[in-house]
């Protein structure tokens, strides 16, 4: 019989924490977070990482596992994440994997392709473009031979747009292409995914009212005190901390930075929303009864692999 886990996604601000948390107490579950920014720790605000009580209520997993000025990639959470998947099932609960990357999940479930190894001469010749002329360069270069991954991609995402452009270099295919070939799946799984779908009015709204509350949280306190800490760390040209650090060295003002945080936020959820759209065995429910909704979608998978 296969063992059971259950995914809820959806873009930023769309409510996720919450509802995987409210299902976790009802069903017997741990969170696993899917979130290529909250594994770094000291990386709360920016994040929406769930509060010290939210972590009290649930066992919560994949938060805090590496600082910001260390590499981690999806393999790595491919690795870290299916362990912590057979250790809870191990103990009778359900996996509740959360979070807005999409590409984390796509590793956990469906596997990594087995692409080129990095060339350390190619990234320092990309990285010197970088350096000298911004990532959005590359980025465009990007786009004229693979289409598919740039449009996944921000345009500042450096280690992102590095690796993709490495491995057209490299083989002479794109990414796209390696992503559709045979990859490690995570074998004996069934899953449920649930999506939580926003109208794109109110899923704007919430994200400039998170931003705000953001900062009015001490935000550019955290970011102040771990550029102390790490001042080179690749893992703050996300966004919002690449803002606030631009403010911090009077680059732009606060409120630039503020109204910049909420714009690159709502590209990154249509982007999260892009990729999404694509796996078409997500269930999407609406925002309004969303809880009632999933509980029941929840209880009849639950019922459906008793049967079997």
């Amino acid at each position: 019989m296969s063992t059971l886990g259950i995914a809820i996604i959806g873009p930023t601000a769309s409510g996720k924490t919450r509802l995987a948390i409210s299902l976790a107490l009802q069903f017997g579950g741990e969170i696993v977070s899917c979130d290529a920014l909250q594994v770094y720790r000291g990386m709360d605000i920016g994040t929406a990482k769930a509060s010290a009580a939210e972590q009290e209520l649930v066992t919560h997993h994949m938060l805090d596992i590496q600082d910001p000025d260390r590499e981690f990639s999806a393999g790595d959470y491919q690795r870290m994440a299916r362990a912590v998947l057979r250790q809870i099932s191990v103990r009778g609960l359900i996996p509740f994997v959360t979070g807005g990357t999409g590409f984390y999940l796509r590793a956990l479930i469906e596997g990594l392709f087995e692409g080129p190894e990095r060339s350390e001469q190619l990234r320092e010749r990309m990285r010197s473009i970088i350096s000298r002329k911004g990532p959005a360069i590359l980025h465009r270069a990007l786009k004229r031979v693979d289409p598919d991954s740039a449009a996944r991609i921000a345009d500042a995402d450096a280690e992102r747009i590095i690796r993709a452009y490495e491995v057209y270099l490299a083989t002479g295919k794109t990414m796209s292409w390696w992503q559709k070939q045979p990859r490690n799946a995570l074998e004996d799984y069934r899953w449920l995914k649930i999506g939580i779908e926003v109208p794109r009015e109110e899923l704007y709204r919430r994200i400039n009212t998170r931003v705000e509350e953001m900062f009015q949280r001490n935000f550019v306190e955290e970011v102040e005190g771990l550029l102390k800490r790490y001042p080179s760390a690749q893992a703050f040209k996300a966004i919002g901390y690449r803002q606030v650090a631009a403010y911090l060295q009077g680059k732009i003002s606060l409120a630039q930075a503020i109204e910049e945080t909420q714009l690159h936020s709502r590209r990154y959820a249509k982007r999260q929303l892009t990729w999404f759209r694509s796996d078409k065995t997500i269930i999407w429910l609406g925002i309004d009864n969303v809880e009632k909704e999933a509980q029941e979608v929840v209880g009849k998978f639950l019922q459906d692999h008793e049967k079997k």
